[in-house]
């Protein structure tokens, strides 16, 4: 995880939103009788940008209030505050959301960790979700997955630890958009975007992109 919040990918709302019901016949979540900060840790862990304790409650079906002093505790337990061990990671609160980062005194040691996945080619599936957001972009997760018929999430980590991709605002409903970045036009050997391939005769019709690209209820 880098500890710069720019380079982070977002998580979109549209995405993450969670489901009603845990796939035993229609039962609702519930987090009675499990450990809040347990819930927290796991959710933080896959969260691509900051997370606001409203958007942590909504998930956990538990009070912001609850949510806020659990997100405070786990703080202090990962700074070694409460007699722990500092943990290699913090959670930070920025403008009111949170999120886990690297701790800057291990910036090195990350740094030379991304630097040899750098040097590895990317996967077929993180090409067509780079090649999604070139052709398409901005564009949303949910529509990328809509296109690729798979979970991107870990595929959009990849590409943004790369600096492959950024975000690009949101769309109307809120959603985080993409786009590639300068690195992405190095990576290809290209100077602009309008080096792009033409992909006219390759592209389905008007009526199917529309589709593929519309909001995600």
């Amino acid at each position: 995880m880098s500890g710069d919040k720019e380079d982070a990918v977002s998580i979109d709302r549209e995405d993450v939103a969670v489901a009603d019901t845990a796939g035993r016949g229609g039962d609702s979540l519930s987090l009675e009788g499990v450990d809040l900060r347990g819930a927290l840790e796991a959710i933080l862990m896959v969260a691509l940008v900051p997370v606001s304790p409203m958007d942590l409650a909504a998930a956990t079906r538990m009070p912001v209030e609850q949510v806020e002093e659990a997100l405070r505790g786990l703080a202090a337990d990962y700074d070694g505050r409460d007699g722990s061990r500092e943990r290699g990671f913090e959670l930070r609160e920025i403008e009111g959301e949170w999120r886990l980062y690297s701790r800057s005194k291990w910036a090195s040691w990350v740094g030379q960790f991304v630097a040899g996945a750098e040097s590895t080619s990317l996967t077929r599936a993180a090409m067509e979700t780079l090649a999604i957001i070139a052709y398409r972009q901005p564009v949303t997760r949910g529509q990328i997955a809509r296109i690729r018929g798979v979970n991107v999430d870990s595929v959009l980590r990849t590409l943004a630890a790369r600096d492959l991709i950024a975000e690009d605002g949101t769309s109307p409903s809120g959603a985080h958009l993409f786009r590639t970045t300068s690195s992405f036009l190095e990576y290809m050997g290209m100077s602009s975007l309008d080096d792009l391939v033409p992909l006219g005769p390759f592209m389905p019709g008007p009526e199917n992109i529309d589709y593929l690209l519309a909001e995600l209820p």
